[in-house]
């Protein structure tokens, strides 16, 4: 029945188990969840203002629908349609390229603004003269009036940039960015960082390299040569310490592209300012055989090293074609008796014609020994180098020659001229610096190459056959010509050298002359070959090219004399 508390009478039936309990008579209520207390029922109020609230929040975002799909909708779609997804370079470094000491000829210079590396670097080069062919240059990334790339990464164009592009390029990462119609960027995110080129050490001291070339430059312009060569080797590896042509370009201008006047003229310029003569330059060695051809008359016991020949300036035979007439071949002097040094040191053309050809009872090596002897060294073959635009050569032989000239026969005048390095001979610099390596080293010849200590090149490795006592006629014959012979310029105190010289005539009439030399140093323990040439200058200009290898080997003793410390 209903009862009363307080006056307030209560309208709902009490259950017993709904009766307070006195906590103090229960103690062990967990008062945490709740026991011994009375449960109530929300209010109603509370209700109202919950789903009030909820309601205020759907008609917002309802609104918000409304508003973008309908009433905005139409310029949202467009400005989706305006934006842009890009996927933009990052651009890799394109790999270093030092010489041994590490002194940096070749890097990359990024814009101060671009610290992203979005926009394409730079590639540039030593301001010295003297590594323009070397190392070459490239072609830069670019892009169309879109601004997209269609040529992402340098590509190299000569010298060492070509051949080792695989190794100096880099991989490029990768970078989203979205524009809007306008090209402002909205949003960016880099989805693939780059990666560095590998980083190429050359065996070549670039303080040689800038002498060697400073030289022959100053030579060609004073005496009024075409161009020049000049090379210099480790015969124990094969490295180089120099390989400069002359003239060259100006790899910044290449890489850079934007001097039309200067690029112009490079391929205007009668000189063949492209033409790396150190590799690709074809001469007519003259003299400068004559050691290869001495040492095989030796080995072949055509002459003794210490038989008498009369050089008195010229030889002469019957003229196979007037019977009445005599061929004359000439000397560039009269030197008397001369044995086999002496000939070398004076280079006496006329010892070599009748050990080349034969004469009167003077029995001649022959043709085909002086192309034996010739390759046996390497010479009128490629080196290997590691660098492109490498030439071959040519050793006259019948075979060639009735080739050549449509059938013509050889003749004992023909073998004279060759025994001489004159006639169709042409060589290579880059080859006579290996074959006269093999003179020094006593028949061990290395391939030469343009990299320092490079694990990924192994050089090749000829071993010849030496009669070491034959050999060692030729080192003293190219000693005494710096001594008392024809390679005087190269007698230095700094350092003992043993050298050739050799003239090659050329152009119509024979009215200009190619300048050799040859050799290697120090004398009693070689170490480094050389060879240079001075192409077509006057005819009288037949000494110049052991000028400038005496200025630098000079130069060598004073400002690199770790190299002299063996």
């Amino acid at each position: 029945m209903p009862f009363h508390i307080n006056n307030r009478r209560i309208k709902k039936d009490i259950d017993p188990d709904e009766i307070f309990l006195d906590s103090k008579n229960l103690p062990n209520f967990n008062t945490q969840q709740f026991e011994g207390r009375l449960e109530k029922a929300i209010p109603k109020r509370s209700i109202i203002i919950v789903g009030l609230l909820f309601l205020f929040v759907g008609i917002i975002f309802t609104g918000q629908i409304i508003n973008l799909q309908i009433v905005k909708g139409d310029f949202y779609f467009k400005k989706s349609e305006n934006n842009t997804l890009v996927s933009r370079p990052i651009f890799a470094d394109r790999g270093l390229i030092y010489d041994r000491n590490k002194v940096l000829l070749s890097w990359n210079a990024w814009g101060k603004e671009d610290i992203n590396k979005l926009s394409s670097p730079k590639r540039s080069y030593l301001d010295t003269p003297g590594f323009g062919l070397l190392l070459g240059y490239v072609s830069a990334p670019a892009k169309d009036s879109s601004g997209y790339y269609w040529q992402d990464n340098f590509i190299g164009k000569d010298g060492v940039e070509k051949f080792f592009n695989e190794r100096l390029t880099g991989v490029n990462g990768e970078r989203i960015t979205e524009t809007d119609v306008s090209g402002a960027i909205q949003s960016e995110n880099t989805i693939l960082p780059p990666q560095s080129g590998e980083d190429i050490i050359l065996s070549i001291d670039s303080r040689i390299q800038a002498k060697m070339y400073e030289s022959i430059s100053n030579m060609a312009k004073n005496v009024n040569f075409l161009g020049g060569a000049g090379l210099i080797m480790d015969i124990k590896s094969g490295e180089l310490l120099a390989m400069t042509s002359y003239p060259e370009y100006n790899g910044n201008i290449l890489s850079e592209g934007k001097d039309n006047k200067t690029i112009s003229g490079y391929f205007l310029d009668r000189r063949k300012i492209f033409l790396n003569r150190s590799v690709s330059g074809l001469y007519s060695p003259g003299s400068i055989i004559k050691p290869f051809l001495g040492y095989g008359a030796l080995v072949e016991e055509i002459i003794s090293p210490f038989k008498l020949i009369l050089s008195n300036g010229s030889i002469s035979i019957p003229n196979p074609y007037f019977p009445e007439k005599r061929s004359v071949f000439k000397d560039h002097g009269s030197f008397g008796y001369v044995d086999m040094k002496k000939a070398i040191a004076v280079s006496s053309d006329v010892y070599f014609y009748e050990i080349g050809g034969g004469f009167e009872s003077q029995k001649g090596l022959g043709i085909v020994n002086i192309d034996k002897y010739s390759k046996i060294f390497g010479i009128g073959d490629k080196t290997g180098i590691n660098i492109n635009g490498e030439k071959g050569g040519t050793i006259p032989t019948p075979e060639w020659k009735a080739k050549t000239f449509k059938g013509d026969m050889w003749r004992v005048g023909d073998t004279y001229n060759t025994s001489i390095g004159q006639y169709g001979f042409q060589v290579t610099p880059i080859q006579m610096v290996r074959a006269v390596a093999g003179i020094a080293n006593m028949g061990t010849i290395y391939s030469p190459h343009i990299t320092f200590k490079d694990q990924s090149f192994e050089p090749q490795m000829t071993s010849i056959e030496i009669n070491k006592d034959k050999m060692k006629v030729i080192h003293e014959g190219m000693r005494m010509a710096v001594t008392e012979g024809t390679c005087m310029a190269l007698n230095l105190p700094s350092v003992k050298v043993a050298a050739k010289s050799g003239t090659a005539q050329v152009g119509v009439g024979n009215t200009n002359t190619n300048s050799w030399i040859i050799g290697f140093f120090p004398y009693e323990n070689p170490r480094y070959s050389f060879a240079l040439v001075m192409e077509r200058g006057p005819k009288e200009a037949s000494g110049n090219a052991t000028r400038v290898m005496s200025e630098v080997i000079d130069y060598m003793s004073v400002y690199t004399p770790e190299y002299f410390d063996l």
